[in-house]
């Protein structure tokens, strides 16, 4: 008899032990509205102030230089701060993590709203707002990482990129109607709107053990001021900026073949999946953002058109993006990711191509090729985060997925700042398909 009660605990703890190390599944029904709500008022900010800075300039009587600070100080945090919160989310709770995001970027915004008439203020609670920020996007990513099943994480992923394309897009007609109907302060009040996603974090997310491990605080300041000041050259083309943050790169290699737990993992380095996912994204986001750069351009300029006639033009395309996000997903859900990202591909490339052959045509052609280039893009962003995500093990997945958002960041700017200085060149201007 007591061997066999022996036995039966032994069973028991056999049992709960393989519980314990079950990965926790999100009921998908009851989370996706919430991770939809959160998101899409955290990359809200990113242009909701947008077309609010020339009230700003001259209720606070400040210079463009100056009124800029408005949009690049949260830029350059929210940009370099999701790689921060993707190592702290290997070592801590990713529900703690969360929570301290969402508290910070709503103290921000109240700030915001309470000093606006002070400037100092007013970028204080830009950068707090920034340091919060970029706590959603990347805890998401890995969220979804841990959380959700292999077979619905396309969708998943699918879901974030057309909220994202939604948010981004509604923000300057937001920031617009708010500023002119109330006053550009009230665009402050928007983020606080997030808090009301903390009841239901706190008690969906698991309780999780912390880690542990040492924070590479040297690493992590060498890293994001290296990374800062490369986003500041990419938007003010000024070469100290570049040589600064070379040197500081070239101290972050050094430093971190030195220390025991460093910011970055060299191991990651050699996983060539992930390192090919990186480089795609590179390609991927830095082409699309110098194209979304370049079009408006041409349209302005080879059709006269107004700024208001150039948005119709692109609308269709943005909404599409919104849409065959989520079905993207779903088709990599379905079909695998690899499928999916060479049907992206190919609409991608040719929809670039014929954009280049049928610059001189009707406007409402060059809409519908515009929607075939969001609908590859689309394609092709689910199916990377996806493959990426599947290169990672649970405790390279916070800055396994936090790169891979700050390597899209930046490659945004420079697709920018690359086409904004070819076009000032003069360097597109010769005709290669004629």
């Amino acid at each position: 008899m007591k061997k066999d009660l022996q036995t039966l605990e032994g069973r028991m703890r056999d049992s709960e032990e393989a519980n314990a190390l079950q990965p926790v599944s999100l009921d998908l029904r009851k989370t996706v509205p919430w991770i939809i709500f959160v998101l899409f008022f955290a990359v809200l900010n990113e242009t909701v102030f947008v077309v609010s800075t020339p009230s700003i300039a001259a209720e606070l009587a400040l210079k463009p230089s100056e009124v800029s600070l408005v949009l690049t100080s949260f830029m350059i945090i929210f940009g370099t701060g999701s790689i921060v919160y993707g190592k702290l989310s290997d070592m801590y709770s990713l529900k703690k993590m969360v929570m301290i995001g969402l508290l910070i970027y709503g103290g921000g915004s109240l700030l915001g709203f309470l000093a606006h008439r002070y400037y100092p203020a007013v970028i204080a609670a830009r950068i707090l707002q920034g340091i919060g920020g970029s706590a959603i996007p990347t805890l998401l990513m890995i969220m979804i990482t841990r959380y959700f099943k292999s077979r619905d994480r396309g969708k998943m992923f699918g879901i974030v990129g057309s909220t994202v394309a939604l948010s981004e897009g509604m923000g300057p007609v937001i920031g617009g109607f708010i500023s002119e109907r109330l006053h550009w302060s009230f665009l402050f009040i928007i983020p606080l709107f997030t808090l009301l996603s903390i009841p239901f974090f706190l008690k969906t997310l698991p309780e999780e053990q912390p880690r542990g491990g040492k924070a590479d605080f040297i690493g992590a300041v060498l890293f994001v001021a290296a990374t800062a000041l490369l986003i500041l050259y990419l938007t003010d083309s000024r070469w100290p900026y570049l040589v600064i943050s070379l040197i500081l790169y070239g101290g972050f290699a050094v430093h971190i073949r030195r220390v025991e737990e460093p910011f970055i993992e060299l191991s990651m380095l050699t996983n060539g999946r992930w390192v090919r996912g990186l480089l795609s994204a590179i390609a991927l986001f830095g082409t699309m953002a110098g194209l979304l750069f370049m079009v408006p351009q041409m349209l302005s300029q080879v059709h006269l058109m107004t700024a208001g006639a150039i948005g119709w033009v692109m609308f269709p395309g943005a909404i599409s993006l919104v849409f065959f996000g989520v079905y993207g997903g779903t088709l990599v859900d379905r079909k695998g990711y690899s499928r999916v990202y060479y049907i992206g591909l190919a609409l991608y490339i040719s929809s670039l191509l014929l954009l280049s052959i049928l610059a001189g045509a009707a406007p409402w052609l060059l809409s519908a090729v515009l929607v075939a280039a969001y609908v590859g893009f689309s394609f092709l962003k689910t199916s990377l985060a996806t493959g990426v995500s599947q290169t990672l093990t649970e405790q390279e997945a916070g800055v396994g997925m936090g790169m891979l958002n700050l390597v899209s960041f930046l490659s945004e700017a420079a697709g920018m700042a690359l086409v904004g200085k070819m076009l000032a060149d003069g360097v597109l201007e010769i005709p290669l398909n004629r």
